[in-house]
């Protein structure tokens, strides 16, 4: 019957790899006992955003073998890397960039980070807002310290089950840097390769605003899987995220997509919605997948003030659903990437999409 299990599972296709599961070799186990069928699915991210359709349809494609009664599915996963791995045990690194400041970028690299975590995968966040740093008190770490291994390399902090390292929490509180770009440069490098980030799925780097020294130092100095653009919809915004967008397609970092922050405004009292910013501008940007419209809530910024990402704090608010379909549709397209290189020696070339 186990034969019969398996020809059904191959007629499942992945719905963003388009190709089935067997061949995929996504079927880590496959037994039947008793008319019971216990399947286990090993997926590409444990941040898959159609875990669901992927279950009913493995369900459903089972129970129409003969003699199976009942279906349990199980999930694990393992994250694919770049088929030129960033950083030693470091499989994707993913830079959340702006054109400009004030759009929500840090709150977003936060918030992702959490998800991603949150979903099972082992995370880092790389906060490279050098001049002005804010992760740190987002993840709710302001006063601590960085502190360094036998190896002398720097030990991320830890918080909300993600690794992360920040300027904030190696100078003292309050102090400007006063840097030119080559100590910038310098400061860039030990971040990324003097840090002891261990064995990490995905590495988010919240940029500073702008196309300075800090992007072009990463994306010189680290093989980037792709960037995210974060804009707000108005035109002033998104003229800047254009500059961003160009940036990146200079240095050949792929865009993975855009998040459109402070999308729209639900007014507590009333319900009614306000499109304070305007709405939609960010599909002005061109060809790339919008990975989400986060609406703007103060429980956001609450959250962040308090050192707690509003993904954790309040799942089930507007915001937080929409910044967790944002990380998994961002790891979604990481996938497809990923099995788009191993792939690519197949007779029937993998179309993304």
């Amino acid at each position: 019957m186990r034969d019969a299990v398996m020809s059904a599972l191959s007629t499942v296709n992945d719905p963003e790899l388009h190709r089935d599961l067997v061949s995929l070799g996504m079927i880590e186990r496959a037994e039947v006992e008793g008319g019971h069928a216990r399947i286990k699915v090993n997926l590409t991210t444990p941040a898959c955003p159609l875990k669901g359709q992927i279950e009913r349809e493995v369900r459903e494609a089972v129970l129409n073998v003969p003699g199976v009664e009942a279906v349990s599915v199980e999930f694990g996963a393992t994250v694919r890397p770049a088929a030129q791995p960033a950083l030693p045990g470091v499989k994707h690194v993913v830079l959340v960039g702006s054109g400009k400041g004030g759009v929500g970028k840090s709150s977003v690299a936060v918030n992702l980070a959490a998800s991603l975590a949150a979903d099972g995968a082992r995370v880092g966040l790389l906060d490279a807002d050098v001049y002005g740093p804010s992760v740190a008190h987002m993840m709710g770490q302001g006063a601590a310290k960085v502190t360094a291994n036998a190896e002398r390399k720097m030990l991320p902090i830890e918080a909300h089950g993600v690794r992360f390292l920040s300027m904030a929490n190696l100078s003292p509180a309050g102090q400007a840097l006063v840097w030119r770009g080559p100590m910038l440069h310098s400061a860039i490098g030990q971040f990324v390769k003097d840090a002891a980030w261990g064995q990490l799925d995905y590495l988010v780097v919240d940029l500073p605003p702008g196309t300075g020294d800090v992007q072009l130092s990463l994306t010189q100095n680290v093989q980037v899987t792709g960037a995210v653009i974060v804009t707000t919809p108005q035109d002033v915004a998104l003229i800047d995220a254009a500059r961003a967008i160009d940036m990146f397609r200079k240095a050949s970092v792929p865009v993975l997509g855009v998040v459109e922050n402070m999308s729209y405004f639900v007014a507590p009292d009333t319900g009614h919605t306000y499109d304070i910013f305007g709405r939609g501008g960010s599909r002005k940007l061109g060809d790339y997948p919008l990975l989400g419209e986060v609406p703007l809530e103060t429980g956001v910024r609450e959250d962040a003030d308090q050192g707690r990402p509003a993904v954790l704090a309040h799942p089930d608010s507007a915001a937080a659903v929409a910044l967790r379909g944002v990380a998994r549709t961002l790891a979604g397209q990481i996938s497809v990437r990923a099995m788009h290189q191993d792939l690519a020696s197949l007779p029937d070339q993998l179309t993304v999409v």
